[in-house]
């Protein structure tokens, strides 16, 4: 069986089970793609693992991870002014970063091509909110390929890339976190084996790339005859497709996930609704939905999320005076969620209640719910422990995205406010304003410092806001893969200089610095106290690796020292701290109600010895007597 490397670069045509992510790397490769950039964030970054099982001189492409989506799309945009077709990839509330740059793009000429993969995340798997990036294409003129399997994403990629080459404008192609990570056998035409060799062509008669006063309306003007040039290709698009299934009176127009969905659970249903599935949901192929809504009685508009071709269905139907009965949303439900085969089954039943799509059978248990945990090991559970013991009751946390969300869940109730990637220095000032009686303590992951955390620590520096940050650095960006960022000292082509985080602080101005291990409790908490105390903008980085990512590399050189903490019934008083306050998932209470540590989940970190009142938990041992019995290399030595 051919590696995921083989199939991406063979030269002849090939055929492998794999995700929709995986897939379109292989598109990128037959495009002729010369840079590609991201910013991680699930559904999306394993585009990037895919990409790094391919040798770095191999690579037929330059790809990096940008500080944030706005740059990776703007490093994007001047390749393709350059001449170089080019790609940008990001999560869906990434394209929220990205959005000042990218409202932009649909106005100019891009001469090279550039296609944006974005990650929307319907069911919110891994995001803050179910947010549907359809309306930024609306919003910005921008064509939209909607794929519904991981063969679509690879063959939508390439129509994708020549479209916006052939147009000189960019193309967005949504892929879902279903259609992100759905496997399937993926069928790949023939490549050169080479990349396209073209000469830098950066021309201002190109442009104009400048949109001043004078530009603006002229470049409006085009972006808008570009997106009736793509409405009259839609109309004609093959990735707009008509599954007859011999039914004139009831038909269902969908894309994506949901259209493949709707055909899964009609297979063999006796007079099943004719279907349009939509590969280009924008600009809508006006004349076949026309067509489509007069050849039928009644068309449901079937769509996860917001009902954004609901409303252009019914805006083409009115003004061409169509009577065809058109049913989109009922519900509040209808908007949440995805909509998988089961999902898509109940709603056309709801719709249709006389199509007999057969019940899904009963599940053969229920799965017990497993709310998300901080890692056995993790640096953010002894800082939020030291947290606890140096903030009074009434103190307000805000939070941020990363790891460290996860201090808002019982037993810590550390971040009590969340918006964005960034956002909790300035909501935390904003908190600080005309409050004098409760401390305000803001906290930042090291990725997210770099990606939008610096604005708001400077704004704060130079209004002289009273406030205290706590920067919780592990070393990697841990949430979405452990890629590299600027502290880190690596990037994903090899070694960088890293950014010192504290030197980088103190060039803001900012004098109010305190660093500790975050391991070390006994001294993370007079140093919070402290902070806390001050005037101003006083600063406590809280350091420790990763220590997932430490483990696994430790595992893989083959010197990890196999070892585990154990609890002593002679001193264990049950007053249950390691669960109750530090609630380490290898601490577990049997049926006797005695401490367990679960060998499966310990690491033998030793980070929970000092958190035990009767001092109870044991130092590391190892798991086979046969072993060496010093410590593991992955302790830090903390106190």
């Amino acid at each position: 069986m051919a590696t995921v490397k083989e199939l991406l670069l063979s030269k002849d045509p090939a055929a492998g089970i794999m995700i929709g992510n995986t897939a379109v790397v292989r598109a990128m490769i037959e495009s002729g793609t010369r840079v590609v950039t991201a910013y991680p964030g699930s559904p999306t970054p394993e585009i990037a693992t895919a990409i790094a099982t391919m040798p770095a001189a191999r690579r037929p492409f330059y790809f990096e991870f940008s500080t944030n989506e706005k740059v990776a799309t703007e490093v994007a945009l001047g390749a393709s002014l350059n001449g170089h077709l080019s790609c940008v990839f990001f999560k869906s509330v990434g394209l929220n970063v990205a959005a000042d740059s990218f409202v932009q793009l649909s106005h100019m000429h891009v001469i090279g091509g550039m296609v944006i993969i974005i990650g929307d995340d319907p069911g919110a798997n891994s995001s803050q909110n179910e947010q549907d990036n359809r309306h930024y294409a609306r919003l910005s003129y921008t064509p939209l390929f909607e794929p519904g399997t991981a063969q679509e994403s690879y063959e939508m990629y390439k129509e994708a890339a020549r479209l916006s080459q052939e147009t000189g404008r960019p193309v967005m192609v949504r892929m879902t976190t279903h259609v992100c990570h759905a496997k399937e056998k993926v069928t790949f035409a023939n490549w050169s084996g080479s990349p396209p060799d073209f000469a830098p062509s950066f021309d201002v008669a190109n442009g104009p790339y400048v949109p001043v006063a004078g530009h603006v309306f002229p470049l409006k003007k085009e972006a808008l005859a570009n997106r009736e040039v793509v409405r009259k290709y839609a109309n004609e698009s093959p990735l707009n497709r008509f599954i007859d299934n011999g039914n004139r009176v009831r038909g269902i127009i969908s894309a994506g996930l949901p259209a493949r969905s709707a055909q899964d659970v009609l297979d063999g249903v006796p007079n099943a609704p004719d279907i349009l599935a939509l590969g280009i949901v924008y600009p809508l192929a006006t004349n076949k939905v026309a067509a489509f809504l007069r050849g039928h009685q009644e068309v449901k508009v079937l769509e996860e999320l917001d009902d954004f071709l609901e409303q252009e269905v019914k805006s083409v139907a009115y003004d061409r005076s169509i009577r065809s009965r058109i049913v989109g949303k009922t519900t509040q439900d209808d908007w949440m969620g995805e909509y998988t085969p089961p999902r898509v089954a109940a709603v056309l039943r709801k719709t249709w209640p006389d199509l007999a799509i057969e019940d899904d059978p009963e599940p053969v248990r229920e799965i017990t719910p497993r709310p998300p945990q901080m890692c056995p090991g993790c640096g953010h559970r002894t800082a939020f422990h030291a947290v606890k013991q140096a903030l009074g009751s009434d103190a307000i946390t805000v939070g941020d995205i990363g790891c460290h969300t996860l201090g808002y869940i019982e037993p810590y109730g550390v971040g009590q406010v969340l918006l964005s990637m960034g956002h909790s220095m300035g909501t935390a000032a904003g908190l600080r304003l005309f409050n004098e009686s409760r401390k305000v303590l803001a906290f930042i992951g090291d990725s997210t410092l770099f990606h939008a955390g610096l604005p708001g620590i400077v704004n704060a520096a130079f209004n002289r806001h009273n406030l205290t940050l706590i920067v919780l650095d592990n070393g990697t960006t841990a949430m979405t893969g452990h890629q590299g960022h600027p502290a880190s000292g690596d990037n994903f082509n090899g070694a960088t200089e890293a950014i010192d985080i504290e030197s980088m602080l103190r060039g803001l101005g900012i004098s109010s610095i305190r660093k500790s291990d975050a391991y070390a409790v006994k001294r993370l908490v007079p140093m919070i106290k402290e902070a806390l105390e001050e005037d101003g903008v006083s600063v406590v980085i809280a350091s420790h690796p990763c220590m997932l990512k430490e483990v696994r590399e430790q595992r893989r050189a083959g010197v990890f020292k196999d070892k585990m903490v154990d609890v002593s019934d002679v001193k264990c008083t049950l007053a249950y701290s390691c669960v109750s306050e530090f609630a380490c998932p290898t601490f577990q209470v049997d049926d006797e109600g005695k401490v367990t540590t679960h060998p499966d989940l310990c690491i033998g970190d030793a980070s929970c010895i000092q958190t035990c009142p009767s001092r109870a938990i044991t130092a590391p041992r190892p798991r086979r007597q046969e072993e060496d019995k010093s410590w593991p290399l992955n302790v830090l030595r903390y106190t």
